[in-house]
């Protein structure tokens, strides 16, 4: 089953609320945040107050992309605001295991992401202890940059081994997702597909969200 994973890094915010419920309403399962630091990425976002303040308006699974520097500084924090699931960075951190270790112990998901210029290999022994593992398909910061073409072949690497070892983890490919290549990163083998621009920036988010499912049950 493919999961549809709107960025709110696209949306409104002077009405965000009633975005977020369009998502929502469209049958959009997960809503992806974005946590920057301005540090790890050049760019900073939003954090735990916004996190907190919309959980009570939405049933999605919040699915928490921390771009972050010492991600384990936080974990807590961003559990205790309604995250469902933390992704971090295996190069933001000296400790992958216990980050994963740590996110687990609050009874969330785990997920870890790497970004376009990190070998896929570098995450191979990690894989056995998350859930998810996010494949950046754009240099992690900035929203409405072009997919990298050199990500097909990434997502292929990945969900190769994942198959090839039996392991139970999900990919999730965020960058430059849009109805015009949705299919050629399915075929790749994604699982969750983070859309900023084509949902939020496009008019008709409920359409631009049906979109992307009829899309995904050509495949199941």
């Amino acid at each position: 089953m493919y999961v549809l994973a709107p960025s709110l890094l696209a949306a409104d915010f002077s009405i965000l609320g009633q975005q977020i419920k369009e998502t929502e309403k469209a049958g959009a399962e997960y809503l992806h945040i974005d946590v920057m630091d301005g540090i790890f990425v050049p760019s900073i976002s939003f954090g735990m107050p916004l996190i907190q303040s919309i959980r009570k308006s939405s049933k999605q699974f919040f699915d928490v992309h921390l771009m972050i520097v010492d991600p384990e500084r936080y974990i807590d924090e961003f559990v205790k605001c309604g995250a469902d699931g933390i992704t971090f960075h295996l190069e933001a951190t000296k400790d992958p295991k216990k980050v994963i270790d740590q996110i687990h112990a609050f009874d969330v998901q785990a997920g870890i992401s790497i970004k376009p210029g990190t070998p896929v290999e570098a995450v191979y022994p990690y894989l056995p202890d998350v859930e998810m593992v996010l494949m950046m398909s754009v240099e992690p910061g900035f929203g409405g940059q072009a997919y990298i073409p050199e990500s097909t072949a990434r997502i292929q690497q990945i969900k190769g081994y994942i198959n090839d070892n039996h392991l139970s983890v999900k990919v999730e490919v965020d960058g430059g997702i849009g109805k015009g290549n949705i299919r050629e990163v399915i075929e790749a083998g994604a699982d969750i597909f983070v859309a900023g621009s084509a949902v939020f920036k496009a008019p008709g988010i409920e359409e631009n969200v049906s979109d992307f499912i009829q899309i995904f049950h050509e495949y199941e």
